[in-house]
């Protein structure tokens, strides 16, 4: 069983920048993929980024390409989330989450197919 604690949202401006962070307790986090979603309200939890159990294989949503970056520390048990030129649209809940077959070699971009949920951390963009 993995427990998963989300930080660093909050408001900013747009063009400005957040770092999501995702405490992982309870599990071998770094045998494990993990993914960043996002729900605005009124929408579906939309997949962001993912990153492979050990960090060399990353996959980012079309709509944050070459403005986020997500990452780990294994050794920290944390996964990271770097928002850069952040826009009013990123506005959302944000949830990171971890797939709980160890090794895994492909990535997963679906909500379905994450087992563990953080409780969301909300990330506000003013215009």
């Amino acid at each position: 069983q993995v427990q998963l604690v989300e930080s660093g949202g909050g408001l900013v401006q747009a063009g400005g920048s957040l770092r999501l962070s995702c405490a992982a307790s309870g599990g071998t986090f770094r045998n494990y993929p993990m993914g960043w979603f996002r729900q605005a309200p009124g929408e579906e939890r939309e997949f962001v980024a993912a990153i492979s159990w050990s960090g060399g294989r990353t996959y980012y949503a079309d709509s944050i390409k070459g403005r986020f970056t997500i990452s780990r520390d294994n050794a920290k048990k944390t996964g990271y989330l770097l928002m850069n030129s952040l826009k009013p649209e990123d506005t959302a809940v944000y949830y990171c989450a971890v797939n709980s077959v160890p090794f895994r070699r492909d990535i997963v971009t679906t909500t379905t197919g994450y087992d563990y949920w953080g409780q969301g951390t909300q990330v506000t963009v003013s215009s």
